[in-house]
């Protein structure tokens, strides 16, 4: 063993250490992620078995539902990884939801009644969703770089900036139409809202699986490298292979799960009838596969990851968050930086605006109603400290699937919309609480 492993795995101070304790520090995981993946298993058992206890169906635990959870959870995983940046920067944004809103509304105007009539395109042409696109994203980002400018430029508290904007974007969502719903939306917009033409199949999944666990292994051997290049502590090599076997067995079972969610008989028919393919006596299976959504938020998991801790941008948002005074005095220009913040957080929105309306195939003036709250609690579970300062993109994707799943059981227990929203808030408040607690351990 070198002098760099023995650095994170000193044998007398591991013989002073708990078993737990050693391993965490050996793989390097935050105990408060291993928290929440034991959370997340409680709440996934839990629901199932109540529902095999009082309503006779577990149906929690099954592929449909588990499906329908990951592309539930997409659009607000998107949000939440830019809330982390947000709140690193001890900042907040309350518009989000209402960005979303109106940002959908507009977008679909912009598909069904501009684009046909002002560039003469039809509903399905090809250049209609990608126009949309463009339109969703443009002006999310708009929306944020503003309100970011106002709070970087003129110092109006970031509370009130984006409280008021809670309030006058939600009003523009319904002005935009004046509260009709748009309705369908061009069908190639609505693939990427999920669906089952809006996934990529068994065998693409499949292969997006192993590209996915390679690119897990080879990270891990290039970061091993690069540690030893610069003489930084490395993991024990049990802990580099136990990561990348249990991030490969996730993202197997993940591809396990969508491709054994089959499609619906009457669209089987439909598709069978279609491409002339004989349905066999015992019917025919065609898996769905990861769902378009569910790709999105894993590249923007991706890609925001690695802005937050392989770039300069990165580095000077966290540098904010830790210290604000002495970051400026280092030179870097807080104001300019605060409102590329909220830009990159308008972009992000504008992509779950794309996914919300997709999905549901519509834009109505209600969309993302609530959704801040998501959005911020699924950041503040994820380990998102509320100070400022410190924040993973990782964690609030986990916070994420964490709220999703709480909805989504109770809704499949039958408990009303007020109850659902009194357990969101009791467990937003109860993340702060533990939230404040670790800090004052470390401390």
């Amino acid at each position: 063993m070198t002098q760099t492993d023995t650095a994170i795995t000193n044998p007398s101070s591991a013989s002073r250490e708990g078993p737990i304790t050693t391993f965490l520090r050996a793989t390097e995981i935050d105990a408060r992620m291993l928290g929440m993946f034991g959370a997340l298993l409680l709440i996934w058992v839990g629901f199932h078995v109540y529902g095999m206890v009082f309503n006779d169906n577990g149906a929690f635990l099954t592929y449909r539902n588990l499906w329908n959870l990951s592309v539930q959870t997409a659009s607000i995983a998107v949000m939440a990884t830019g809330m982390v940046l947000i709140i690193v920067t001890r900042h907040i944004d309350l518009s989000v939801g209402s960005v979303l809103g109106v940002t959908a509304m507009v977008t679909g105007a912009a598909q069904v009644w501009i684009f046909p009539k002002v560039l003469g395109l039809g509903l399905g042409h090809p250049m209609i969703w990608i126009l949309a696109v463009l339109v969703a994203l443009i002006v999310a980002t708009a929306i944020g770089a503003f309100q970011g400018l106002l709070v970087a430029y003129l110092q109006i508290p970031s509370f009130i900036v984006t409280l008021g904007g809670m309030l006058v974007w939600r009003g523009a969502a319904w002005w935009v139409t004046r509260g009709e719903t748009i309705s369908p939306v061009d069908p190639n917009f609505a693939l990427i809202g999920g669906g089952p033409y809006g996934a990529i199949g068994v065998t693409a999944s499949w292969i997006v699986a192993v590209v996915v666990c390679v690119l897990i292994v080879a990270s891990l051997a290039t970061s091993r490298k690069q540690r030893k290049r610069f003489g930084f502590p490395r993991r024990p090599l049990w802990a580099e292979i136990f990561i990348a076997i249990v991030g490969s067995a996730l993202v197997l079972g993940a591809a396990y799960v969508a491709n054994n969610y089959p499609w619906p008989a009457g669209i089987v028919k439909q598709y069978a009838a279609a491409h002339n393919i004989t349905i066999p006596p015992g019917g025919l299976f065609i898996g769905h596969g990861f769902a378009i959504p569910v790709l999105i938020a894993g590249a923007v998991l991706v890609i925001m990851t690695f802005i937050a801790n392989r770039t300069r941008f990165g580095r000077y948002v966290f540098a904010i968050g830790g210290n604000p005074e002495a970051a400026e005095l280092a030179g870097i220009n807080t104001k300019r930086m605060t409102v590329m913040v909220f830009a990159l957080m308008g972009t992000l929105v504008g992509i779950s605006a794309i996914i919300a309306s997709a999905r549901l195939n519509s834009a109505t003036a209600d969309l993302g109603k609530i959704d801040e709250l998501y959005v911020i609690a699924a950041a503040v579970i994820g380990g998102t400290s509320l100070a400022g300062g410190s924040g993973t993109i990782w964690g609030a994707m986990l916070g994420a699937l964490v709220m999703q799943s709480l909805q989504s059981g109770m809704v499949l227990i039958g408990f009303e919309s007020a109850m659902q929203q009194m357990v969101v808030g009791g467990v937003l408040v109860v993340a702060v609480w533990l939230d404040t607690v670790y800090r004052r351990r470390i401390r």
